[in-house]
């Protein structure tokens, strides 16, 4: 690989050389490289762009690396990944998508990842999103995730868009049955005229299911935020969704939670804060040394920590 495909693997799946376990990297449309084990399989799909990863019942403490990157400027792409997450099994799952675009043409990425997780299973779900490359055409990236949970069965997600991208649209939609748990953090970082729009649905259909959704952003100069987390109970469950938004220069965020019990034993909380980084943060770190915007750094690296 060269320096721009090791850097856009690092900078999105913490990868610095060829990971353990079973990975699938694809670049510029193309399968780059797979490894399977015998618990993990990775097979491509005939009938449209995309892999199946299936993993055996009671795989535990293995992962998957499915990093997408793209150096091309003007690809486009649609990618179907479906995860069969066998009962009793506790696995990682680190995906995300790197591009460099370093011409006029807008490059991006579409994807769709649908998870059916078995009884009592556990995944943790790391997904990062990055843009960089010198050129004037656009970094879009639109995912979508959709959740099937048997009873028992827990997901924490854990996604990140660090810097760069122009345009996103993510929507998250999850249906959880019986004594499920749904974690789900989301960080953002947005400056120049960029936009992100992020939806949720999760709806939490059986009795002692739990959701508990934490997003943390930060928007800069003229960039544009909307958030639409939606939580609807359906069963004795409990839902709490928490939005907390830094907002500098002119930029602009929408934080619209919505929570919806058609159950009399679900309990449901939502809470939203926006607002710009206070004034005697700013002079504490600024009176141990720090310039201004070494102190806006510190604070907002912290905040997206």
């Amino acid at each position: 690989m060269n320096s721009i495909e090791k850097n856009l693997l690092a900078q999105i799946a913490d990868l610095h050389e060829v990971p353990m376990g079973a990975y699938n990297i694809r670049e510029d449309g193309k399968l780059h490289s797979r490894n399977t084990t015998k618990n993990i399989d990775i097979i491509s799909k005939t009938d449209k762009q995309g892999i199946e990863i299936r993993i055996k019942p009671g795989t535990k403490n293995e992962s998957v690396h499915i990093p997408v990157i793209i150096t091309k400027t003007g690809h486009t792409e649609l990618v179907y990944n479906d995860f069969f997450i066998g009962e009793n099994s506790d696995v990682l799952i680190v995906a995300g998508c790197g591009i460099h675009n370093s011409g006029c043409e807008t490059s991006r990425h579409d994807g769709v990842h649908t998870f059916y997780l078995g009884k009592n299973s556990r995944i943790k779900y790391v997904e990062k999103h990055y843009g960089e490359g010198e050129g004037t055409g656009e970094k879009v990236m639109n995912p979508q995730t959709v959740v099937y949970m048997e009873p028992g069965s827990y997901i924490e997600m854990e996604t990140v868009q660090i810097k760069g991208v122009d345009s996103t649209k993510r929507h998250t939609k999850i249906e959880a049955g019986e004594g499920c748990e749904i974690v789900i953090i989301e960080k953002l970082m947005t400056h120049d005229r960029q936009s992100a729009v992020s939806e949720m649905d999760i709806n939490l259909n059986g009795d002692g299911s739990k959701a508990r959704v934490i997003s943390r952003s930060v928007a800069q100069d003229d960039s544009e935020q909307t958030f639409y987390p939606s939580v609807t109970g359906n069963a004795q469950c409990f839902g709490h969704v928490q939005c907390d938004s830094i907002i500098m220069q002119n930029a602009k965020v929408r934080s619209i939670p919505a929570i919806n019990a058609f159950h009399v034993n679900a309990q449901l909380i939502h809470e939203a804060a926006i607002g710009k980084i206070a004034g005697d943060q700013l002079l504490k770190l600024m009176t141990l040394g720090l310039s201004e915007e070494e102190a806006e750094e510190r604070i907002l690296s912290g905040f997206l920590k």
